[in-house]
């Protein structure tokens, strides 16, 4: 079970350039795997083409397979592709719907549409809230929130579709140390359920470095690296790739340049 690229090349509508260039990556049910790269790299154009929005609803030319659990993307409709994997972009704005006066009505507006029992809507409403610890946020007016806030209400809109996958592109782009942690645990608790699959596009490579199992650098479209968290994050050619390391990494690159021997850390 798996959401998976297969020689995967893309290019927008109206240019010749390729976007993405052969990529093969797949994301397991129970996994994060996080995506860094130097602006450009193509991260953004990833999450859409894995999401399955390119080019079903932007256009463009794909070449290759995108396949969700063995079922290609290719021609499966919008609210299909949303129950089977959910995306969330950087900016939440675009993500809200615009026609609801509060934050419950807002998270209930995707399962709703899907035509669900009300118990069933109410009890998916209550569980994004609580997961993302944003309950106090329930009766508020969307128009109206932070732009962390925003991006939480929007994340919990997300999940209340219940997909199998998830795509997000710098979902804490917004958020401060604390929302950042909270999304984190969040992310962590889906995927110990062995339920969900996460494909995390992250510049916050600490944040990466304690929540994916794996780590893939893009650099011009091509996937440069692919491998175990903590050996793609130290690679010494990180910085190359137009991408900062984590702050334990730089410490310990700082701390050998000086001379200096840091302390191990207890197990």
């Amino acid at each position: 079970m798996s959401l998976s690229l297969r020689s995967v090349t893309y290019r927008y509508a109206g240019s010749s350039r390729r976007v993405l260039r052969s990529l093969d990556l797949s994301i397991e049910r129970g996994e994060v795997l996080g995506v860094v790269g130097a602006n450009d790299a193509g991260k953004s154009t990833l999450c859409l083409v894995a999401a399955g929005l390119a080019p079903t609803t932007i256009g463009g030319r794909l070449d290759g397979e995108v396949a969700i659990d063995g079922a290609p993307s290719a021609g499966a409709r919008p609210h299909e592709l949303a129950q089977r994997c959910g995306v969330l972009f950087q900016n939440p704005v675009t993500q809200l719907s615009g026609t609801t006066a509060t934050v419950w009505e807002e998270i209930a507006f995707g399962p709703r549409n899907l035509g669900l029992a009300l118990e069933a809507i109410v009890e998916r409403v209550a569980w994004a809230l609580s997961l993302l610890n944003i309950d106090v946020l329930a009766p508020r007016d969307p128009a109206r929130l932070s732009g962390g806030q925003a991006q939480l209400v929007a994340l919990a809109s997300v999940l209340a579709l219940r997909p199998a996958y998830l795509v997000l592109d710098e979902p804490t782009s917004q958020l401060d140390p604390q929302g950042t942690q909270l999304a984190g645990e969040a992310f962590a608790r889906l995927t110990r359920s062995g339920e969900v699959g996460i494909l995390l596009v992250e510049h916050k490579t600490d944040l990466l470095e304690r929540l994916a199992d794996r780590v893939a650098v893009l650099a011009e479209g091509e996937l440069v690296a692919v491998g175990p968290a903590a050996g793609v994050l130290a690679d010494e050619r990180l910085e190359a790739w137009g991408v900062d390391p984590p702050a334990r990494v730089r410490l310990a690159r700082a701390a050998e340049r000086a001379g200096v021997q840091l302390p191990v850390s207890a197990a």
